[in-house]
C-alpha cells in the first residue's frame, strides 16, 4: 500500500492540474496562469485545499482586507479562487464549493491614464529625432508608432512575428490573450517607421544568428525583446519629450489610441474590435475618460463655467 500523499504535494498537484486546464482548454496567458499560481499557492501554504471550509476561505480573504490590500487585488484573488473551487467541483475532489457566495469587494475602477494629442506628438518627434541617429532610434520610433496606431498591448508589440509586420495590406495580423487573432490597422508614418526599422534589423538579431522570427529580435533568453526593455525606452523617451515618465508606458499608448478615436467619434464596436476586447463593456472605460475631459474643457473655455467660478466675463461693452 502507497503512502498518502502529503498535504502540500497534494494541494501542489491539484493547483498544476487546474493549471494546465486552463492553459488547455481555456487558453489562459502565461502572465494570467503564472498570477493564479502565486495567488494558489499563497492560499495553499495556509488552507488545506480539499477539506477546507467555507469560513475559513473567508477569513483568508478577510486578511487582505486588514492588510489595505486594494479591493482590485482582492477582486483579482477571489476570482482566481473561484476559478479553482469551480474546478474542484466539477472533478469531484470536493462535493462543494466555498467560494459560491462569497462577495468580491467593491472596487471603483479607476479611469486609465491618457496621453493628450500634443503630448502623443511631442512624443513620436521626439522618437523621429532619435530615429535619425542610428538603428536603436529606428526600432524605438517603430514602436511608438505601432503602439499609438494599433493600439498593441506591450506583450502583443514585443512578440510580433515579423511575417506581420510585412503585411501589405495597411493591417498587422495580431495574436492577443486567449490566442485570439485580430486585425491591427496600421497608418502610414506606422508603415514607414516598420520599413526603416527592417533595414537595420539584422544588427539585432542574437549572437550566431542569421535570422529571427520576431518584429523585435534581441539577444536575450526569450529571443525578443522584453516587456521590461520596452518599458525603460518609453520611460527614456519621456523624459527627452518633456514629458512626466510616470505618465508613459505602453499601456498608456493603447488607452491613448481608444481615447483618441471615441473623441474622434469612432464607434465603441470599432474600437472594441481593434483593441481585441472580449466585451464591450471593458470598451466603455473611454468613453468616460473622453466625457471627462470634454467637461474640463468646458469648465475651462466656455463663458458661462468662467462666470459661474467668479471670472465674470464681462463681453463688449453695450452702446448706451
Amino acid at each position: 500500500m502507497s503512502p498518502r500523499p502529503s498535504r502540500a504535494s497534494e494541494n501542489a498537484g491539484l493547483i498544476e492540474a487546474f493549471l494546465d486546464m486552463m492553459g488547455s482548454e481555456r487558453g489562459a496567458s502565461i502572465n494570467t496562469i503564472a498570477a493564479y499560481r502565486r495567488d494558489l499557492m499563497e492560499l495553499a501554504g495556509a488552507l488545506d485545499l480539499v477539506h477546507a471550509p467555507r469560513a475559513a476561505l473567508r477569513e483568508f480573504l478577510e486578511r487582505f482586507s486588514q492588510a489595505g490590500f486594494a479591493p482590485s487585488t482582492q477582486a483579482r484573488k477571489l476570482s482566481a479562487f473561484r476559478q479553482f473551487f469551480g474546478f474542484l467541483y466539477q472533478e469531484g475532489v470536493r462535493s462543494d464549493d466555498p467560494t459560491s457566495i462569497l462577495d468580491a469587494p467593491r472596487t471603483v475602477r479607476p479611469l486609465p491614464k491618457v496621453l493628450t494629442a500634443e503630448e502623443v506628438a511631442r512624443l513620436i518627434g521626439c522618437a523621429e529625432t532619435e530615429a535619425a541617429k542610428g538603428p536603436e532610434g529606428r526600432r524605438l520610433l517603430a514602436m511608438v508608432e505601432i503602439l499609438y496606431a494599433a493600439g498593441l498591448r506591450v506583450s502583443e508589440l514585443v512578440s510580433l512575428p515579423l511575417a506581420a509586420a510585412r503585411a501589405r495590406d495597411g493591417a498587422i495580423l495580431v495574436r492577443g490573450k486567449g490566442g485570439k487573432e485580430r486585425l491591427a490597422p496600421l497608418n502610414g508614418p506606422a508603415r514607414a517607421a516598420i520599413a526603416s526599422w527592417l533595414e537595420v534589423r539584422q544588427e539585432f538579431l542574437p549572437k550566431g544568428e542569421k535570422q529571427s522570427p520576431y518584429l523585435f529580435p534581441s539577444h536575450g533568453v526569450e529571443g525578443h525583446l522584453t516587456r521590461r526593455a520596452c518599458h525603460k525606452l518609453l520611460k527614456q523617451l519621456a523624459l527627452k519629450a518633456g514629458i512626466d515618465p510616470a505618465k508613459l508606458s505602453p499601456h498608456v499608448l493603447r488607452h491613448a489610441f481608444a481615447t483618441h478615436l471615441v473623441e474622434g467619434g469612432a464607434d465603441l464596436r470599432s474600437v472594441q474590435t481593434m483593441l481585441g476586447h472580449a466585451d464591450i463593456a471593458t470598451t466603455q472605460i473611454y468613453t468616460h475618460v473622453a466625457s471627462e475631459r470634454l467637461v474640463r474643457v468646458v469648465q475651462s473655455a466656455h463663458p458661462l463655467a468662467r462666470r459661474r467660478s467668479g471670472k465674470r466675463d464681462k463681453g463688449p461693452k453695450q452702446p448706451s
